[in-house]
């Protein structure tokens, strides 16, 4: 059921107060020598920092400020349930190791779901400030060069076509081998680019991300602001994404189907 005009703007006003909150926590420690990251543990480094925990933490004491009712979903602080229906899914710092290298590619990921997937996104890059908005009829960024309307490709082709993805490892072995497959096919390839190459599909500056092994905080904000923007975000099988695991985000139908074609040929042929 759409939500009254009056609850989204309170849902806007309070997911712009969340990044507002996030910024400073996470420019406090960016690119400082005393940054430590400690491995939360597996079979690959994962690392965390306090700068992810002081984020999500600020966040954590607006919602319960702001809006007491509604659950919470962050990656540090795990799950806080809610009476009213909806979820605020919040991801710190979205590339903490870009984040600890100092690469400007992390972001602060904020979104605002129901039982069907997300309502409202931000992705937020608080050293460069800018900061991509999507949903309730909203496409827009905010930024060093003022505001300005989100809007992916509306036509293009694979073979002309730029692909990001974060890792160059991309998932399991089968799941490498299929992006590559969707890769071998385009005119560029990007690793490396965390949440900062979804803001960029939806700026109309890239074609594709495609990326697996996600978890519902790494994609739902990305979900609302590519949407929002005239984009496609679906898993490799053309459904939801919002829960995680695999996603192929396009800036156009087109592509979509070129790009999930050879991904599903690649996986089951």
């Amino acid at each position: 059921m759409p939500l009254d005009t009056t609850l989204q703007a309170e849902l806007i006003r309070v997911a712009n107060l969340l990044a507002d909150a996030a910024r400073p926590e996470t420019l406090l420690h960016f690119r400082t020598p005393a940054l430590v990251a400690d491995d939360k543990g597996g079979q690959v480094f994962d690392p965390v920092t306090v700068a992810d925990r002081a984020a999500e933490q600020a966040m954590r004491e607006i919602i319960a400020r702001e809006r007491p009712q509604d659950g919470i979903l962050g990656e540090e602080y795990g799950e806080t349930p809610g009476t009213s229906g909806l979820t605020w899914v919040l991801d710190p710092i979205d590339g903490t190791r870009g984040y600890i290298s100092g690469t400007p590619t992390w972001g602060v990921l904020i979104s605002v779901a129901d039982e069907t997937g997300p309502l409202f996104g931000i992705i937020d890059q608080p050293y460069i400030g800018e900061r991509f908005i999507g949903g309730f009829g909203i496409a827009e960024v905010t930024g060093p060069r003022g505001t300005h309307t989100l809007e992916c490709i509306a036509q293009s082709k694979l073979s002309d076509a730029t692909v990001l993805t974060t890792f160059p490892e991309v998932g399991t072995a089968d799941e490498g081998r299929a992006f590559y497959a969707v890769a071998g096919q385009a005119k560029l390839t990007r690793y490396g680019m965390d949440c900062y190459a979804y803001a960029l599909l939806a700026a109309g500056q890239v074609d594709l991300v495609i990326e697996a092994g996600l978890n519902a905080y790494d994609i739902q904000a990305p979900i609302s602001v590519i949407q929002a923007a005239g984009g496609i975000v679906t898993d490799w099988d053309g459904g939801p994404a919002h829960h995680g695991g695999r996603a192929l985000a396009a800036a156009n139908p087109d592509i979509h189907a070129e790009a999930m074609a050879i991904l599903q040929e690649s996986l089951n042929g």
